[in-house]
């Protein structure tokens, strides 16, 4: 069995997983740690390293709010379990589960996690590469920083290092993936065959990594989970601003740090950093200070617009949802204030609003009175616009809509399909029973199917075959749900969805 794989930066040991047959390199660093002068600048090679490092415990976490563990938050009871995980700006690292009997020119899978570019780490328990890995998958989860330490704009960055002045959390993303083209194949990997994926901020990261025109050749496949969205009504994401704004940002973050200088806020120790972070983005609101910045260089666009990047690298793409996360509807809900609103937002094609809007959902149709999955918007918004412009690009649509159990009675909420695609509900507290464990096991076979050749279809692990999935086609829209087992379902969009799609694109083109 391999156990001991030689690297560019020197000898890495593993450990046997819980299934001996997979071995698992945790915590392996790709960059310098990025502390002192290396804080707020793009990552920077590993050094090498004498003798073996013994890759068997995850590294500290990226700095981010302490982890409070608490069993009255669903997301605490449902991932965090460890108060005292330990963090640190030392996290630059990846973890690799991968067959362990010597096969060469595997598939790859690289992984970012969510969080909303703020929170996250690879050491989640839901993160487990191991079931992917049984299916001969070389398996990357990837640490990288976040909140402010990932995506501090200012003035003093961008003039010290114009061709890498922001968006450190998405360098870092990428540093890995040229880390793994590079060495991967000394685990069994074929460099010329990755596949990137994520879940919301980890799907709005791999949206970013699609958008760069420096990642061409690093991946050749993308799935983005939950991390597509779209206004459906007019509002703006609050995770995306230009340099300038991103820069005006950063100074007014400063002032409040009490510090004049670059230099001056690189001396803080992290703890520090991190606690006035938090204070600041309690004062302005989470989210909106620190996230991805169209700076020119890595940023071309907004890149939740991936679909209208000409310039995008263009792969196939495997995106859906949960059935219940990120509904959006218009604020107004009297019959008057409905009118100003729909005034104001569509000008003389209010009316025309007013009655689609008053019109009955079809049956699978994602209106609701008003109300719209956005990450499902972005999906037919980019369908439509892919294929308005001729280009062939496969999109591979789902909706995840299983009955999830448990004493809270959480329905489909945002992010609990990882626990069915990585194939770990073993690790989690909720009384799954046999039917989730189908589920699990189908759906990671379709995932696993696409990692190895872009496209889903194909047999189960069982070596029988899946239910056909088809590619997304608005002329005949087809998605694979994902509830007591894969069923493929016709999901024609609404009146409603149309106009504002119709609205979507044509301010956008």
């Amino acid at each position: 069995m391999i156990r001991r794989v030689k690297t560019e930066n020197g000898w890495v040991r593993g450990i046997a997983a819980s299934d001996p047959r997979i071995t698992s390199y945790k915590g392996v660093p790709f960059a310098k740690p990025p502390v002192g002068e290396n804080r707020w600048r793009a990552p920077q090679p590993c050094e090498d390293w004498d003798g073996e490092f013994f890759a068997c415990e995850f590294s500290p976490i990226p700095m981010q709010g302490p982890i409070s563990a608490d069993p009255k938050n669903l997301y605490d009871r449902e991932w965090h379990v460890d108060k005292e995980i330990p963090m640190g700006e030392d996290c630059l690292t990846l973890n690799i589960w991968a067959p362990a009997d010597g096969r060469r020119n595997m598939p790859v899978f690289v992984w970012f996690f969510g969080g909303g570019l703020q929170v996250g780490y690879t050491a989640e328990m839901e993160f487990d590469g191991e079931r992917i890995a049984r299916r001969g998958i070389v398996v990357v989860t990837v640490n990288y920083r976040v909140n402010v330490f990932g995506f501090l704009s200012h003035p003093e960055l961008t003039a010290q290092a114009p061709d890498t002045p922001a968006n450190f959390g998405f360098l870092d993303q990428q540093a890995a993936l040229k880390w793994v083209k590079r060495n991967i194949a000394a685990f069994g990997g074929d460099p010329e065959n990755v596949t990137i994926g994520g879940q919301s901020a980890g799907g709005m990261s791999v949206s970013a990594q699609l958008t760069c025109p420096q990642n061409k050749g690093l991946f050749n496949r993308a799935i983005i989970q939950s991390g597509a969205f779209a206004p459906p009504y007019p509002f703006r994401f609050g995770l995306c601003s230009d340099i300038k704004d991103a820069e005006r940002v950063g100074q007014a973050f400063f002032d409040f740090l009490g510090v004049k200088t670059l230099a001056e806020a690189r001396r803080l120790d992290a703890v520090t950093l991190r606690d006035k972070a938090l204070e600041w983005d309690g004062r302005y609101g989470w989210g909106r200070t620190f996230g991805e910045v169209v700076d020119g260089v890595f940023s071309q666009r907004n890149s939740q617009e991936w679909f209208m990047d000409g310039n995008r690298l263009n792969v196939p793409v495997l995106l859906g949802h949960t059935s219940s996360e990120f509904i959006h509807k218009p604020d107004a809900v009297d019959e008057e204030s409905l009118k100003a609103f729909a005034a104001k937002s569509f000008g003389a094609d209010a009316e025309a609003f007013l009655e689609c809007f008053s019109h009955p959902a079809d049956e699978n149709s994602i209106s609701r009175e008003g109300s719209i999955n956005t990450i499902e918007f972005a999906v037919r918004a980019a369908e439509r616009c892919i294929a308005g412009k001729g280009d062939k690009t496969p999109l591979y649509y789902y909706m995840f809509d299983a009955e999830i159990p448990g004493w809270d009675d959480p329905g489909t909420f945002h992010s609990v399909d990882l626990w069915f695609f990585f194939e770990t509900l073993a690790k989690c507290w909720r009384p799954f029973r046999g039917k989730h464990y189908d589920l699990a096991r189908q759906m990671c076979d379709y995932w696993c199917n696409f990692i190895k050749t872009g496209d889903p279809n194909g047999e189960d692990s069982q070596g029988q075959p899946l239910p056909y999935w088809p590619v997304f086609d608005k002329d005949e829209p087809v998605r694979m749900r994902f509830a007591d087992a894969a069923q493929p379902q016709r999901c024609p969009a609404g009146r409603l969805t149309e106009f504002l799609l119709d609205k979507y694109l044509e301010n956008k083109t």
